[in-house]
């Protein structure tokens, strides 16, 4: 059985107060990988180039191949945009940055 404390709780950028439940060991892992690619300045990085930049980053026992790293690399983004470590660029494609 898991314990609570194998949970993290995230937050989302786009709905304020609303709060999700999710593996500790994949948020840390891509939140991790994602701070260390990011840069500080602008223009900062676009989605699919953080993408590119973290894949070979993340441990493949919890990302096999990738996989679900999309989706974890949004919800990670997301949680740290709400927590003002992580800004996006007002640029299109979108940007990202520190």
């Amino acid at each position: 059985m898991r314990h609570d404390t194998d949970k993290v709780e995230i937050e989302n950028i786009n709905t304020p107060g609303r709060v999700e439940r999710v593996d500790r060991a994949k948020y840390l892992a891509m939140k991790e990988a994602l701070m260390s690619v990011l840069p500080k300045t602008s223009p900062g990085l676009t989605v699919a180039e953080v993408k590119s930049a973290i894949l070979p980053l993340l441990p493949q026992d919890l990302f096999p191949a990738g996989a679900k790293a999309g989706w974890w690399l949004k919800a990670t983004q997301l949680d740290l945009e709400a927590k003002g470590l992580l800004q996006r660029e007002n640029t299109k494609p979108l940007r990202l940055r520190r």
